[in-house]
Parts: structure tokens; sequence; C-alpha cells
């Protein structure tokens, strides 16, 4: 076959062979790195995305004849440790994936490196914590505790010891804990169920996140307001454990296995009695749409889980192309500049949050910015010491395009990915342009409906 043709054919993906012993071979792994690091040096589209191609790009230019094969394997890993495998080199800029003869597949590469890197006892106690959320998240909901951690959090000293013991850059964005968790103060709808004649499920079952849930639980009840007033019943998961999505990232996939075990037997539940799933973290959705699938291809219930998932503004435009949904918006929201997510990009679902802001514009005043690019927070990776300046340098295109509408500024600033949304309001201060009002797209919909 042409080297050509299989760019003309829509992307396919393998799946992660990551229990093959061959797997965690080094020396292998090296040599796929090579073959693609020396496709990604001709060809240069993704120098833009990450750091990760500017860091291999520069490897091999100070080399004396500009080629891979002076760069020592030894600083491959440099290429590695700059990857938060966002997946966008693959899913929107890379001609030369599968079905390509050329097979490159940068992100799972990388993930092979890391989980290798994992495996040889080589990520530090600190990374490990920070990819531990049920962990840390356990204080949330208790007040004297809550109050006691957010409180010492803010002060200089804990940042400085945050920074020495866990690798926390001292001036980066950091989540508080919640006082009451979203899952203790969230019921069930009493809104009726009903399917007849509906291509989209009547009925959702919300997997709450670590985020929502420990960190900003108001994400969460603005989406249960918002079902309620379209009068679609739901659900709180019955029981729930982290996605495995910092786990993932990390290169930790035993870890990963151990919470898919705790997750997916619950939602198969939901799945199989036709419920729509829906997450309100687009790294969360995309953990159950996409990665659990590559890394468990053989697993009937992890498809079914994967079928059943929603992003919640892909259910709500769904429901809307099928008229059941309610437009009585009530209240303008004004200059609105928004940020699309890497992980909802790579989900292939459109513009969706977009759609539905639209939507809302019909009726009330809605003047939308929409900026599509990676804002460099991309999980940890943006408040580790090691790549927060890196973060912040990813992100400026995004805090310079968020900062400006029109001839004004915008009203307030939104994102899919509350991490994102906040990270990107620090860099909109930090370059004298802050930012009037950060608001979770799903915030904003139910201020649209007038809801309290």
């Amino acid at each position: 076959m042409d080297k050509r043709e299989g760019n003309l054919q829509a992307p396919t993906r393998h799946a992660v062979d990551w229990k093959n012993p061959a797997f965690y071979d080094e020396q292998a792994c090296l040599d796929e790195m090579g073959r693609i690091f020396d496709i990604c040096h001709g060809c240069r589209r993704c120098v833009s995305l990450c750091q990760s191609f500017p860091t291999l790009f520069d490897l091999v230019d100070a080399t004396s004849d500009g080629e891979l094969t002076e760069v020592k394997r030894a600083d491959y890993w440099k290429v590695v440790d700059q990857c938060y495998l966002c997946d966008l080199c693959y899913m929107t800029k890379c001609p030369y994936v599968p079905p390509h003869t050329w097979n490159l597949d940068f992100p799972h590469t990388m993930l092979r490196a890391k989980a290798i890197q994992f495996k040889r006892g080589e990520v530090g106690a600190g990374a490990r914590f920070l990819a531990s959320t049920d962990v840390h998240g356990s204080f949330a909901g208790i007040p004297i505790v809550v109050q006691a951690v957010n409180a010492v959090n803010r002060t200089s000293l804990a940042r400085k010891a945050m920074d020495k013991t866990l690798g926390v850059h001292p001036e980066a964005w950091m989540p508080e804990l919640a006082p009451k968790r979203f899952r203790w103060s969230a019921a069930d709808s009493p809104a009726r169920v009903s399917t007849q004649g509906e291509r989209t499920p009547g009925k959702v079952a919300l997997f709450s996140t670590c985020y929502v849930n420990y960190n900003e639980p108001g994400i969460g009840h603005d989406l249960l307001k918002i079902l309620t007033h379209n009068q679609i019943h739901y659900e709180i998961v019955e029981k729930e454990a982290c996605c495995g999505m910092p786990k993932f990232e990390l290169g930790d996939l035993e870890s990963v296995e151990r919470l898919k075990n705790k997750n997916i037997p619950v939602l198969e539940r939901y799945a199989r009695e036709g419920w729509a799933i829906v997450s309100a973290i687009p790294s969360c959705t995309l953990m159950f749409k996409q990665e659990l699938p590559h890394l468990f291809p053989d697993e009937a219930a992890v498809l079914a889980v994967k079928e059943a998932m929603w992003d919640p503004f892909e259910y709500l435009v769904a429901r809307h192309k099928d008229g059941l949904l309610r437009t009585d918006f009530k209240t303008a929201l004004g200059r609105v500049s928004y940020h699309i997510p890497c992980h909802g990009r790579v989900q292939n679902i459109g513009r969706k949050t977009e759609e539905m802001f639209k939507l809302v514009g019909k009726t009330v005043d809605v003047q939308l910015n929409t900026v599509e690019r990676c804002s460099g927070h991309a999980g940890t990776y943006g408040v580790k010491t090691a790549h927060h300046l890196d973060a912040m340098k990813i992100g400026r295109p995004v805090f310079k395009a968020m900062a400006k509408h029109g001839d004004d500024r915008p009203d307030v600033i939104s994102s899919d990915c509350a991490l994102a949304g906040h990270h990107i309001q620090q860099g909109m201060e930090l370059a004298g342009t802050p930012a009037k009002n950060l608001a979770h797209p799903l915030t904003l919909i139910r201020r649209a409906y007038g809801l309290e």
C-alpha cells in the first residue's frame, strides 16, 4: 500500500498490549521511540501543541548533522517527561496514524515509556500522592479539617513545604477542599422517566468525579438543576472511585486496573439498563470512553460503559435535537470567552458546549468567543515545580485569546475543564488582563435558565 493511502482514511487506534511482558522491554520501547521521533523530526506539525515536541526538536537541532541518530537515547526520556497524554497530536495533527503504514502513535508510545518508568520505581512519592485523588479528597466534607487544610495551604510556608515534599510549584493554583461533598448533598431527582420515542436516554446516571465531589460540588449541583428543569430523571451513581486518569498519566496501569475493577461493575448495570452515564469532567468522561477500552478491549462490561458514557453537553444537545430540551432561557450571559479543553476535543463529539451556548443565544444575549487550544494545565502537569513554568508558557496564547472579546473584555471566562479554567484565570492575572468572572459552562447554562 502506498504510504500516503492511509492518510485518506479515518484514524484507527490499536489496543494497548500492556499485560504482555514485551510491553516493558526498555530497548524495544527505545527503538520504537527512535522510529517515531525520526518521523516527527521530519514533519514538525505538532511543534505548537506541547513541550514534548520542542524538546525533541531542540535535541535534534543541537546535533552536528541535525539528525536523530546523534541524539543520545538517554535524552529520549526528556521528551517522555514533557508528555501529558492529551492525545491532541494523534487526534488532531498527525497524518501518519493508523491505518497509515507508518503506524505512528506518539501518545501510546509515551504511555509505554511512562509505564516502564513506573515499574522501575522512578516515579516519586510526591507524584504518586498527587495522583491519589481519593486519598487527599477524603478530608473533604469534614468542616474543621477543611477549614484548617484550606487555610494552611494558602500560606507561603505551606506552599514551600509542598514544593519540597510533593514537587508542587509555590505559585501554581491548587484546588481547595469543599466543606460538603457533592455525593453527600445531592439527592436523586423526583422527575418522571419518559423514554418513549426518544433516541437519547431519558434518564441520567451521574458519575460525580473526584473533582466535583471533593472540590467544586457546585458544578454537579448545577447539572442536576438543569436536568430537573428539563424533567430528566437522574440518579447519582451508587458508588464510585477515581476514574483512574491521574494514575494513567503516571503510567501506573495496575492502579488503573484496580480502579476499573471498582467502577465498571457498578456502571455496567446503568449501561445495561439504558441509562446515559454522564460525567462533568472531560478527563473522566474520556477515561471511560477511550482509555479504558484501549487498555481492556476484550472486556464486554468496559465496552458497554463506553457506549453509555456521555459528555453533559453532548447529552443536552442530543436531547435538543430530539425536541426534548427546554429553551426557556431567561438570563443574558453577555460576553463569554469559552475554552475547549484537550480532553473534550479528542472525544470526537464536536463542539457541543459551543452549540449549547449558541442555542441559548437564540433567546437571550450571548456573545461568544471560543478558544480551542491547550491551556497547559494538563492534570497535575501544570502544578508541578518541574513543569509549572512550561505550563504557563504553553497557555500564553490561550490567556491572550481569552482576554479579548472584540474591543472589550469578556464578562466571564469558562472552560469545560474546571482545572483549565482556574489555570487560565491565573495566567490572565499574571498577564495583567484579569478575568472579571470565572464560571463553569454548566453554571452558565443554569444561570441562563434563571435557576437559583
